[in-house]
């Protein structure tokens, strides 16, 4: 078993596992809304699940951009999340500082794509001794993840993941090449697929990330017919009312359906229909 699975329950299941939730602690009830659906759903279909959401957002385009409720206020909803539920939490860091602060905190250290490369903070984040989700850069190849590995291996943090989020096509635009599942797979970490920040359309004139959110389905679908070990997306009770993301989010009203087509799928794929 893989390390980072090892605090998820349902492992023995076979199924792949789920991180889901909100794209940012928007306010003191929405986490828990999402949570405790998701919660329930995920202990029906008996997928291993960990519940994801920002702290804080650093990387926006616009000044005026929601970046969060503050620091520590975040980080204890998290906590909390994971104290009244008994599911690991996941948020992203953006520094090394960031590191030392939110391992506190969570179970999983999140490295956002555009700092896959940053040496320092994989560093930061490897000495934590925290489970570490590296996300694939959109601007690199499913090979050069190889590298972010072997930092984290060098730093002594083996209990580390990779994340498929998209690559660059064009400037408002992201494609998935699901030919990068199995080349990170032989790195012999857990593959994961976002399938909703895949969906994005960065760089929109008005200086907010747009999205395909109809395509949802599509990507999830495939994305477990290939084989990747878990499914990473965002949720959210009324994505259209949301801070952050909401153009790329799942209504939370239809996370269950999505799951059980794609459990379905995954039984056919590993063949114990």
């Amino acid at each position: 078993m893989f390390p980072v699975l090892e605090n998820l329950r349902f492992t023995e299941t076979g199924n792949f596992f789920l991180i889901a939730g909100p794209c940012v602690i928007e306010d003191d009830r929405t986490p828990f809304v999402v949570a405790e659906q998701m919660v329930s759903v995920t202990e029906r279909l008996r997928i291993p699940y960990a519940f994801k959401a920002s702290y804080r957002k650093a990387n926006r385009s616009r000044m005026d951009s929601f970046i969060g409720i503050g620091d520590r206020e975040g980080l204890e909803i998290l906590r909390s999340i994971h104290q009244r539920y008994g599911v690991p939490v996941v948020t992203d860091i953006h520094s090394e500082q960031d590191a030392a602060m939110a391992a506190e905190y969570v179970d999983v250290l999140q490295i956002p794509a555009f700092l896959c490369r940053q040496t320092s903070l994989l560093q930061a984040a490897a000495k934590t001794g925290r489970c570490v989700n590296i996300k694939k850069g959109q601007f690199l190849s499913p090979e050069a993840m190889a590298y972010a590995v072997e930092k984290m291996r060098h730093f002594g943090n083996a209990n580390v993941m990779l994340t498929e989020r998209g690559t660059t096509f064009g400037y408002q635009d992201l494609v998935v090449d699901f030919r990068g599942i199995p080349i990170m797979r032989h790195n012999g970490v857990p593959i994961v697929v976002d399938i909703t920040h895949s969906l994005q359309r960065p760089n929109q004139p008005e200086g907010v990330t747009g999205g395909n959110p109809e395509m949802i389905e599509t990507i999830g679908r495939a994305a477990v017919a290939v084989g990747c070990d878990g499914i990473f997306m965002e949720t959210h009770p009324n994505p259209a009312v949301a801070k952050s993301d909401g153009a790329n989010m799942l209504p939370l009203d239809r996370a269950e359906r999505l799951l059980e087509t794609l459990l379905r799928i995954h039984k056919a794929a590993v063949g114990t229909c």
